[in-house]
């Protein structure tokens, strides 16, 4: 039996919804101590529970994070979780997040430009500095991994098999700029792409620029994927607003994606009559 002494310490930095609380599960089962580090405003305070030990912490408070996973001696860290990064462009940005030293040197005089994988670059790079290693958030959780072909009941049409081939290079070219990591296609036409606003955004515009609905969905990772931070994630919340907003596939790639909470997702979308296409990583 693992001792809290002789456990690897994880450390997790948690954002809103359910992953946080998976990777705590199969850190856990895997025999870790974790060490909870909360985003206020977004991480479900239901973290407490099955973690070793939780900490709340400001989002731009990088220093602080530091500082908590280091009192209880973690080596390894994990960001779990979703931010909505729009919130950082709010009035009065500054005074809301109250960011500390670190976060501002970071934001301001580190990198180059603003786009995901340079900032999560940035703090991992800050938390190497400290002897904190960032982990792929997936090193414990590869069982929830998508798995490759039609996971659902109901097959694409050709049409819709045409749409998934049209729009996964456009998908890909999106991700290799770091733009975003979806868009909407239907009949060999883009409809929508991901920005700044995150994918559940992106899906209600396409329902009101696609109103007559049957569009389809594309999520794919980054060609330069770095699989420590925003990797590809669908789930229950995604088939439910697809239902919602008119879309009839989504479309992700194999090995890449996170799913959340399989079996419910896979229920929800057959219930839905929306086909569920997972492709192979070319």
């Amino acid at each position: 039996m693992t001792t809290e002494a002789s456990a690897a310490r994880l450390g997790i930095i948690a954002g809103a919804g359910r992953f946080p609380f998976m990777v705590v599960e199969d850190a856990k089962r895997a025999g870790c101590h974790v060490t909870v580090v909360g985003l206020r405003g977004f991480a479900d305070a239901g973290l407490a529970e099955p973690a070793d030990a939780f900490r709340w912490s400001g989002l731009a408070r990088v220093g602080r994070w530091i500082r908590i996973l280091k009192r209880n001696g973690i080596g390894t860290a994990i960001l779990a979780g979703s931010v909505k990064k729009s919130r950082m462009y709010g009035r009065l940005r500054l005074l809301r997040l109250l960011p500390d030293w670190t976060s501002l040197r970071i934001w301001f005089c580190t990198i180059p430009d603003k786009r995901n994988d340079t900032v999560l670059a940035a703090v991992a790079d800050e938390f190497a500095r400290h002897e904190i290693i960032m982990q792929d958030c997936v090193h414990y959780s590869a069982e929830h991994m998508a798995p490759e072909g039609v996971l659902t009941r109901a097959e694409p049409t050709p049409a819709q098999l045409k749409d998934a081939v049209f729009g996964w290079s456009i998908s890909k070219e999106m991700g290799r700029l770091d733009i975003g990591q979806s868009i909407a296609v239907k009949e060999t036409e883009v409809i929508a792409v991901e920005a700044i606003e995150g994918t559940d955004r992106m899906i209600e515009r396409t329902g009101e620029l696609c109103p007559q609905g049957g569009w389809t969905l594309i999520k794919v990772a980054k060609p330069q994927q770095d699989m420590r931070f925003d990797v590809p994630t669908v789930g229950p919340e995604t088939i439910a607003r697809l239902r919602q907003h008119g879309g009839k596939m989504l479309v992700i790639e194999a090995g890449k994606t996170l799913i959340i909470d399989r079996e419910k997702m896979i229920a929800d979308a057959n219930a839905a009559g929306i086909v569920i296409l997972s492709r192979p990583s070319p």
